[in-house]
């Protein structure tokens, strides 16, 4: 599993956001103009082709950061 920074950069390409945005673990994903059910495709397409794990649109409702996203991959690859 990548760390939490290797992480980050990860979905900062995974989201595609339009102008450059500072991400850390402790980023609130509410305060991301970018976070859109669009974001949230992108990082669940992340987690199943760099992770193979599975995430839901329930699971990144219940995520208030990127830490928090981290985690639960992390938890589910094992």
């Amino acid at each position: 599993m990548d760390t939490l920074e290797q992480f980050v950069d990860k979905f900062q390409s995974a989201v595609d956001f339009q102008d450059p945005v500072e991400l850390s673990g402790t980023t609130e994903l509410a305060s991301l103009d970018e976070w859109d059910s669009l974001a949230a495709l992108g990082v669940i397409v992340l987690a199943d082709m760099e992770y193979g794990v599975t995430l839901t649109g329930e699971d990144l409702k219940k995520a208030s950061t990127i830490g928090d996203i981290h985690a639960l991959v992390a938890s589910r690859k094992g």
